[in-house]
């Protein structure tokens, strides 16, 4: 009789442990879930912040300028002109995903400026809002549509709500864009500051890609005495912001030399709006340069471009001192 009560209790024992474990298992695997999600809301860094991580492992540290705008430091690459008295300083802003240093235009001439007479900085800008990674929550997910159920009058009555809700996401977008152009007139702020500092009697903005259209927006928001000339290289208007490039260039009235490549028809067409648009405003120095695009020589296309530059800030360093 005793082996059998003594049998009993054993079964009973397992029996109350396994219910105790299914008890904690959903909570086991909620806290699971919780983790994975606090894992995905884990922000990601941009492309501009894991460029320039990558430029301060790559590059000589003397070239490195940490920067403060506002709350915010970021990387900026600076070469001092190689010459006893240097003409002035560049200040170089890259295009969308482009870093500070970027092998097409930013980093060529960066580095080849310094030899004919120019300090340079060139800018890490902020990433481009289609390019900073999104994230979410696995904890919230999507409820699954009832294809079974009937549309109601109270379900039909929420698409008022749903064109709420779309509005105030472009009203965030565009908070987001405003918030963004902020950050970048402010590095641009920073940089001629720095540049100040190192006593550059004169001070050039130039902007490739889309930089080009944040150095004018900055001059004409900004205006600042410090500046008075601008050049483009391959223009372009980052989506989604205004105004257009051939509403804003011309009206800076400031020396401005727009570098295009003539080979692409849009490239061409927008370039021809610029020009035209200038010669409305009776601009009195634009300058246009169409070059041609080589492709299958690089290294060619490069040397064109700086010497075409080179050309417009000897001529506009000489107009300077008549």
């Amino acid at each position: 009789m005793s082996r059998l009560t003594s049998s009993l209790s054993v079964c009973l024992l397992l029996c109350l442990c396994a219910h105790a474990w299914a008890e904690e298992a959903p909570a086991s695997d909620a806290g699971s879930a919780e983790q994975a999600a606090e894992v995905e809301r884990v922000p990601v860094a941009g492309r501009s912040e894991s460029g320039a991580s990558a430029l301060e492992q790559q590059l000589d540290k003397r070239e490195q300028q940490q920067l403060q705008a506002g709350d915010q430091t970021f990387l900026a690459l600076w070469l001092p002109a190689n010459v006893g008295e240097p003409s002035g300083a560049v200040i170089l802003l890259p295009g969308d995903d482009e870093t500070a240093d970027w092998p097409q235009s930013v980093g060529p001439i960066r580095r080849k400026l310094p030899d004919v007479g120019w300090h340079t900085l060139s800018l890490t800008l902020p990433s481009p809002l289609n390019s900073i990674p999104t994230t979410r929550s696995a904890a919230e997910p999507d409820p699954a549509p009832d294809e079974t159920a009937e549309e109601t009058p109270a379900e039909s009555s929420q698409a008022p709500a749903e064109a709420t809700e779309t509005t105030a996401s472009d009203t965030q977008i565009d908070e987001q864009r405003q918030a963004q152009a902020e950050q970048i007139l402010a590095r641009v702020d920073a940089a001629i500051d720095f540049a100040q500092q190192q006593q550059a009697k004169t001070i050039v903005l130039l902007g490739h890609g889309s930089g080009a259209y944040w150095a004018a927006r900055y001059l004409s928001e900004r205006k600042p005495a410090q500046v008075k000339n601008l050049l483009l290289v391959a223009a372009k208007l980052p989506e989604g912001y205004t105004p257009a490039l051939d509403e804003l260039i011309p009206q800076l009235q400031l020396a401005t030399g727009d570098f295009y490549y003539k080979d692409q028809a849009a490239d061409r067409q927008a370039a021809l709006k610029r020009s035209q648009a200038s010669k409305r405003q009776k601009h009195p120095a634009y300058i246009q340069i169409a070059m041609k695009a080589l492709p299958g020589n690089p290294e060619v296309q490069q040397e064109q471009l700086n010497r075409r530059i080179r050309g417009w800030l000897s001529m506009k360093v000489q107009a300077s001192d008549e």
